[in-house]
């Protein structure tokens, strides 16, 4: 019977072209289980597949490496790195859900876009900053598809909702009026109601603490873990 150092030299010839193939690089720079960085990237997918060609993040790859992060010692916090569209509003929501309770210190930063669903996800964790040139979209759900029985599908797309504003102003420094009143306001979004905010504008509306880049990221996440040992949780 072989043992496993048998098949230890083929994945390790294999792993230079499985980076090159997947990453475009050959070496990929060594990182500490420290600080666990998650990416999301493109639409949140949820219970509806996407087409082949959309560039998406599965909850169902998010949750277990949210469960392992919570469960493994050598963790000590969490990165989030956000380039959203936005996409499926349960999906997010789990996501942003369990974000805000992991007993672990957390730090979004959104880098191109933390649109739609992707706001919750934003102002989840524990601090959060967005780029210079970030930009978060507050908007009402949408929905396309079929609608049967009017009444009953409003009700439901208004709680909805209001799950997502209740996260949201519950998570961030925004007050539930400023709220609306972006995602209300006409005449910014073509074919549609919203608001647009930039860098700076995301952190004076209270949804994002600070605008800041990468480095900026880690100061705070290494400063909020310190913070918590010395609290000793």
């Amino acid at each position: 019977m072989l043992s496993n150092e048998t098949f230890s030299p083929e994945e390790n010839k294999d792993a230079p072209v499985s980076n090159l193939k997947e990453l475009g690089q050959i070496q990929l720079p060594s990182v500490t289980e420290r600080i666990y960085c998650l990416p999301i990237i493109g639409q949140i997918e949820g219970h509806q597949i996407l087409p082949a060609q959309s560039k998406t993040t599965k909850y169902e790859h998010i949750i277990p490496q949210l469960l392992a992060v919570e469960q493994n010692p050598n963790v000590e916090g969490i990165l989030v790195i956000l380039n959203t569209a936005g996409g499926d509003v349960e999906a997010g929501l789990a996501i942003a859900e369990m974000l805000s309770s992991l007993s672990k210190p957390s730090v979004s930063l959104v880098l191109g876009g933390g649109h739609s669903i992707g706001i919750p996800v934003a102002v989840s964790c524990s601090s959060s900053l967005i780029a210079p040139t970030g930009t978060m979209t507050v908007h009402p759900i949408r929905y396309t598809g079929l609608v049967i029985n009017g009444h009953q599908q409003f009700d439901y797309l208004r709680k909805m909702q209001e799950r997502i504003d209740q996260f949201i102003y519950s998570h961030s420094k925004i007050s539930k009026e400023n709220l609306e009143q972006f995602m209300f306001k006409t005449g910014e979004l073509a074919q549609d109601i919203g608001t647009i905010l930039i860098g700076q504008e995301a952190v004076d509306a209270g949804l994002i603490q600070a605008v800041g880049g990468v480095k900026d990221a880690f100061e705070e996440l290494n400063r909020l873990i310190e913070q918590s040992q010395e609290n000793g949780v």
